[in-house]
């Protein structure tokens, strides 16, 4: 479809509807996950009228499991809390920013160490109520087969698992191929199917509450038998018309496995500060379960994304790993297909599409990956719409921000130009470094420094952006 149709009477609230001088104060965002929420939610705050479509229930994706929003379809972490991690910092300039979520993550965390892990349950539906309940929103079920025309801005938030037709659409827009890889998903084991002889709870050198996460060890004997044997499970194959192109920082397990015969030792199975309490010493490997919910009645298999077909999975995790014997699966993992655009090269400074201005972009679809860098885009989408709206040119984050950073890799402006443009988690190499601003810094004070800028700069871009929109 061309446009999508349908109109809705939005109550007035929070600052009001914005005033555009004759430009149009309602807006599309077309998809409810991570980056759409964040996105249409920071816009009604503003009193912006939002038209936010989504596809469920009427239809999902392979890799979706529920019909509520802001669904958490692989890890139920958000990485890192600590703002000497790039992504912990990232958490603390959305949660500076009143990032809608971010707030439904704290108020869902479950034990996890130094990370933010949450009960995704609660999560989503934090979120989902949320939406559901803001007068300045009118969520719309139905699937969007094509990019709507103007004048009304739109914003898509469709990320990584856009569907066959919309994905069409926006590679004809752009004048450009859609790029795609494959995403894989770990499975996910009943808490009370666990073997609690074996597994013991301890965090990596006791970070956190000392034993957010369960512990199943492996000797280098039992390490060995379960690499040969994930190698030669069977694999569920791509089409014929696919190509598989996987994202470094969630590999699936057997094609770490491939790279080496200890490098899933070194990787996802590393043992490193954690202590078999029956031998006193650290294991040859082990593997690590996460909560996924408050109660602790799931865990997921930490970095065990993986395309083994299921009854492969059943066989080879509960006959392999120590502990799994009895596992009952929850979910069992699975791939799914990733799509974005070539930003650098389609995008704007804006993140609108050079060929179709009214059109933006944000979340997974532009080449961030991750949720928190995807809920990131989405907000930093909203306030490029709304500078539209007020004819306003969209004041960026300062490069050596968090936000600054996804936007230095979203434009391209972060790499080389002989770059091959992926997506990519928000990393230390995406600022600038101390030397651009004039700095000498010593390698153990880098990252103190690059923190100490970056909150710098946030708190004056802040404060700027608040005194041009009050």
């Amino acid at each position: 479809m061309g446009t999508i149709e349908g109109a809705c009477n939005f109550a007035r609230a929070g600052r009001g509807v914005v005033e555009t001088s004759g430009m149009p104060n309602e807006v599309t965002v077309i998809g409810a996950g991570l980056a759409g929420c964040e996105a249409a939610l920071r816009l009604a705050s503003e009193g912006v009228r939002v038209r936010l479509c989504e596809q469920k229930p009427i239809k999902r994706s392979p890799a979706h499991h529920s019909d509520g929003l802001a669904e958490l379809v692989c890890s139920n972490s958000l990485r890192s809390d600590n703002p000497d991690n790039a992504v912990g910092l990232l958490h603390e300039e959305l949660r500076r920013l009143g990032s809608p979520v971010l707030a439904a993550a704290d108020a869902a965390r479950v034990p996890a160490g130094d990370a933010l892990a949450v009960d995704r349950v609660i999560f989503g539906a934090a979120l989902t109520a949320r939406i559901a309940q803001h007068p300045n929103i009118q969520l719309v079920a139905e699937e969007v087969r094509a990019l709507p025309d103007g004048p009304d801005l739109v914003l898509v938030c469709t990320g990584p698992l856009t569907g066959e037709a919309l994905a069409a659409a926006i590679a004809t827009a752009t004048g450009k191929d859609a790029l795609a890889f494959y995403d894989a998903l770990a499975p996910i084991v009943a808490a009370e199917s666990i073997d609690y002889a074996i597994a013991f709870a301890q965090s990596r050198y006791g970070k956190g509450d000392g034993d957010d996460y369960l512990n199943l060890p492996l000797n280098r004997e039992e390490y060995e038998h379960f690499v040969r044997e994930l190698l030669a499970g069977e694999k569920v194959a791509p089409h014929v018309f696919e190509e598989p192109r996987y994202f470094e920082g969630c590999l699936p397990v057997e094609v770490m496995a491939e790279r080496g015969p200890q490098t899933l030792a070194y990787g996802p199975m590393k043992p490193v500060g954690l202590t078999d309490p029956r031998t006193g010493r650290w294991p040859h490997a082990v593997v690590q379960l996460r909560r996924e919910d408050r109660a602790g009645t799931s865990f997921n298999l930490v970095g065990f994304q993986t395309r083994l077909t299921w009854p492969e999975q059943k066989r080879i995790f509960r006959s392999c790993i120590p502990g799994l014997a009895n596992a009952e699966f929850l979910r069992l993992g699975q791939i799914h297909r990733n799509t974005f655009v070539d930003a650098p090269r389609v995008l704007a400074r804006d993140l609108s599409l050079r060929a179709r201005p009214h059109l933006f972009f944000a979340g997974q679809i532009t080449g961030v990956e991750g949720y928190v860098e995807s809920a990131a885009c989405g907000h930093l989408g909203a306030l490029s719409v709304l500078a539209r709206l007020r004819g306003e040119e969209f004041a960026r984050p300062p490069d050596g921000t968090m936000l600054g950073a996804l936007l230095r890799h979203v434009s391209g402006e972060a790499h080389p130009e002989d770059y091959r443009y992926q997506p990519t988690n928000v990393i230390w190499n995406l600022v600038p470094p101390p030397e651009a601003d004039g700095f000498k810094v010593r390698k153990e004070d880098r990252k103190r420094w690059l923190v100490q800028r970056a909150r710098k700069q946030l708190a004056a871009w802040a404060k700027l952006s608040e005194s041009a929109a009050a």
